[in-house]
């Protein structure tokens, strides 16, 4: 196995730092006693095995959204899920809260929503006839955040919401308040109605690190489905993890080795979505107006590195990049007009992308 102790010098911007990223400066050093990265990498693969029987106690089915959700996690970042309601976006979530021992908090977006009912608010509270100001918690405040139908809330509000994601802290008045360690946001998005809705923009959209696609279940699994949901028996899930394991599990994923192969792959992924770019496939000039920026190359080798310690892998190569390439860069891609008429989506692009980029 090779040895995880040395880390490889990775330069991380504080500008483009990779969509959930930790921001909290965590350095890999550790106390006296503290287990080494090579039981941490064996843990981390057990766990995830654990966590998978754990979540499908209560969700049928799902398997690859489950990994992929696992992934996020390992990385410390964010996930949008897109779906059609009722394909369990929200137990899922539910079940991997309970499932890791960790708080958790969902908020409800309608368009009524202001940015204080998510992060919290300054309240007057007046004693013995001294007045004074004390801060409120908002439901942001817990370790794992459900964003239910993140698009039905206007801008200002999913501003809100995103810059906590990106700074882990939310300010409010002159008062700076740190959120949980982890603090991780999974947002869901109905594809479906779109009236009455505000769509992320681009921006906002690329912090996070991946977009996972939940799709129909098969029709055994909506058997098992219609059989659970209706026996009236609820899931018992017990904690897989501590908050302590998974602080260590994210201490982990950014020191895990990645090989240059991988890296390269990556950021040529990443410059062949451009159309300026002179690799570029024709159908990426044809049907892309903005491609990946350079925050996508990183979500690729950082999502890399966590599904190769899942895994339980000693390095990140090219086949973690490659598993990754749709959740990683679909969202970061905006399509043309033509595209749209022609009824080309984002992964018809990435799978163009794919082939052209050895």
């Amino acid at each position: 196995m090779a040895n995880l102790e040395t880390p490889e010098p990775e330069a991380q911007p504080s500008d483009g730092a990779p969509p959930g990223a930790p921001s909290d400066g965590a350095h890999p050093g550790g106390l006296p006693g503290t287990p080494s990265d090579a039981e941490l990498l064996e843990r981390a693969a057990e766990a995830a095995r654990q966590l998978r029987a754990a979540i499908a106690s209560a969700v049928v089915g799902q398997d690859a959204v489950v990994d992929l959700m696992l992934v996020t996690l390992a990385a410390r970042g964010h996930a949008l899920l897109v779906g059609v309601p009722g394909l369990a976006k929200t137990l899922l979530v539910a079940s991997l809260a309970r499932a890791l021992d960790l708080s958790f908090g969902r908020v409800q977006f309608t368009p009524d929503l202001l940015p204080a009912d998510i992060t919290g608010t300054d309240v007057l509270h007046e004693r013995d006839g001294h007045k004074s100001l004390a801060f409120q918690r908002g439901p942001i405040f817990h370790n794992l955040i459900l964003a239910d139908e993140i698009n039905r809330t206007p801008p200002k509000t999913q501003a809100a919401l995103l810059e906590a994601m990106q700074e882990r802290k939310v300010t409010v008045g002159t008062a700076t308040h740190a959120l949980p360690d982890p603090f991780q946001v999974f947002a869901t998005r109905n594809p479906i109605e779109q009236e009455g809705t505000y769509p992320l923009p681009e921006a906002q959209l690329d912090r996070f690190l991946l977009e996972i696609h939940v799709g129909y279940p098969s029709e055994a699994e909506e058997r098992e489905v219609a059989r659970r949901t209706t026996s009236g028996k609820p899931a018992v899930i017990s904690p897989v993890l501590h908050v302590e394991e998974v602080r260590a599990l994210g201490r982990l994923v950014p020191r895990i080795p990645v090989t240059d192969e991988a890296v390269n792959l990556a950021v040529s992924l990443a410059r062949a979505t451009r159309p300026a770019d002179p690799r570029a496939a024709s159908e990426v000039r044809e049907y892309v107006r903005y491609g990946a920026g350079p925050r996508g190359s990183q979500a690729l080798v950082l999502a890399a590195k966590a599904r190769a310690a899942l895994l339980g892998e000693a390095a990140a190569d090219v086949d973690d990049v490659r598993a990754l390439v749709v959740p990683a860069l679909r969202h970061r891609i905006v399509l043309s007009y033509r595209a749209e008429a022609d009824g080309v989506r984002d992964v018809d692009v990435l799978k163009v992308v794919e082939k052209a980029v050895r």
